[in-house]
């Protein structure tokens, strides 16, 4: 096992100097260029988080689909090959909830705060209380 603080507190150590500390003092083209890099961490930070679990959850579902399986990129060209050829289609069972479901697990970590993915979450949330 490493050592504290992990490469994460390390990072969340960086963002927070870059927004609190840094960006403030700046302006102009520095400014942006530090929240651009401060953005960067943000996504970085969101992929340590998220994306083992968004990867699983992808590789369960092309699984199920393709009924085959193989790593997520193997999965994921037979499944654009199947496609591509038209032996899938948005008719295919599971097809339509897999893009779907792959679409928002990714705005997830790449986009959390895009408004559309937002009223989507809230609408979800919404419908899952009683």
């Amino acid at each position: 096992m490493l050592d504290k603080p992990t490469g994460d507190d390390l990072l969340l150590a960086v963002l927070h100097f870059l927004r609190n500390e840094a960006m403030p003092l700046l302006d102009g083209a520095a400014a942006f260029k530090v929240r651009v890099a401060a953005n960067a961490l943000e996504l970085v930070h969101r992929e340590i988080k998220g994306a083992g679990d968004v990867e699983a959850a992808e590789a369960e579902r092309l699984t199920a689909l393709l009924n085959q399986n193989g790593t997520i990129d193997e999965l994921n060209r037979v499944l654009c090959e199947a496609i591509r050829s038209g032996r899938m289609d948005l008719s295919t069972p599971g097809l339509p909830e897999h893009l779907w479901q792959t679409t928002l697990d990714k705005i997830a970590i790449e986009q959390p705060t895009y408004a559309t993915y937002r009223s989507l979450m809230v609408q979800e949330k919404d419908e899952v209380q009683p």
